[in-house]
């Protein structure tokens, strides 16, 4: 590799207050170092945005080490390797990673995961068959089973996470499966194009009075990428033995002053009903179950998938703000030319 090898990187120039702008973000250019012993250079080929990302910004947050100031950010992504000194990922090798937001990563080959794209292209390893997929798998199996026969609800279900969760809500077993989203084309589109059985608008009205009527004897399951008003709406929708599995809360990820929860939280007691958390790197254990199983219903056509697609690394805080805003449909991913 040449010692001459230059990058560009998307580097956190201030933390955000309230909703994030262009203004925090640092386009900057810098080297590549040569790979020590047992490490690999990956030219990125796609990279991930995600709404947590929004939370690590924060220098507070509490389940992760924060974003540093004037270093790039990190993130899922994919790539090929072009330097290697690992005899386990040679030159050529395609690999995921968590080196994003910027076009080339130096990095410990022990980091990175080799993958078979005679299966599915690159890219779907950063959604359907990488953590957004098993987000979505490990809540329905672990956080908040589905058993045969239940009614599952879905918050920010044309997302990333969401559209995956639906789908393999059904595969498990659900009988109804209802979506919310927000606007009248995505709440059709988790109908017609991801299976769901109805699709909410949120921006239409009150989303409790919505899931009442696509739901009237209750939920089962729901699966909260939401927060807010979603959730308390699920816990009083909830039936005897309920279960919530809460991945996200976009609501509140913009929040200047602490977010109260859901006033009718102790309901969850009278109906025997449970909360969990789902927090991914506890679940990695499950990844090769998910891909098996993942890759085959891709496969046969009966998991589908969507990708929002930005062309270009200047662009990705363009597609992340994008994230927040709920301008995807299905993973939004930035290519990286």
């Amino acid at each position: 590799m040449s010692d001459e090898l230059m990058t560009r990187e998307i580097r956190l120039a201030a933390r955000p207050v309230g909703e994030p702008t262009a203004e925090i973000f640092e386009l900057a250019e810098t080297r590549v170092p040569e790979p020590a012993e047992g490490q690999i250079v990956v030219r990125n080929t796609w990279m991930s945005v995600d709404p947590y990302m929004r939370e690590w910004m924060r220098e507070d947050v509490e389940y992760a080490r924060p974003y540093e100031l004037g270093a790039p950010l990190l993130g899922s992504a994919v790539g090929e390797v072009v330097a290697s000194r690992s005899a386990a990922v040679p030159v050529g090798a395609t690999v995921t990673h968590f080196l994003g937001w910027r076009e080339y990563a130096l990095l410990d080959a022990a980091e990175a995961t080799v993958v078979d794209t005679s299966l599915v292209p690159a890219e779907v390893y950063l959604g359907p068959l990488g953590t957004t997929g098993l987000t979505a798998y490990a809540t329905l199996t672990r956080v908040a089973p589905v058993r045969e026969g239940d009614v599952v609800w879905v918050s920010a279900a044309a997302g990333a996470v969401g559209s995956i969760a639906g789908q393999v809500a059904r595969k498990l077993g659900a009988a109804r499966v209802i979506g919310s989203a927000g606007g009248p084309e995505k709440a059709e589109k988790l109908v017609t194009t991801f299976g769901f059985d109805a699709g909410l608008d949120h921006r239409a009205g009150p989303i409790a009075k919505q899931l009442s009527e696509a739901a009237p004897g209750g939920i089962d399951v729901y699966v909260d990428n939401v927060g807010g008003d979603h959730l308390r709406a699920a816990i009083a929708a909830l039936r005897e033995r309920g279960r919530i599995g809460m991945v996200g809360a976009i609501s509140a990820y913009n929040a200047t002053e602490p977010v109260p929860g859901p006033d009718n939280l102790f309901r969850l007691a009278s109906k025997n009903a449970t909360l969990g958390g789902i927090y991914i790197p506890g679940h990695l254990d499950l990844f090769p179950e998910w891909i098996e199983r993942g890759a085959a219903w891709i496969a046969d056509g009966s998991l589908r998938y969507e990708q929002t697609v930005v062309e270009g690394l200047e662009r990705a805080p363009e597609a992340f703000l994008g994230v927040l805003r709920g301008a995807n449909t299905g993973k939004m991913l930035v290519r990286l030319g």
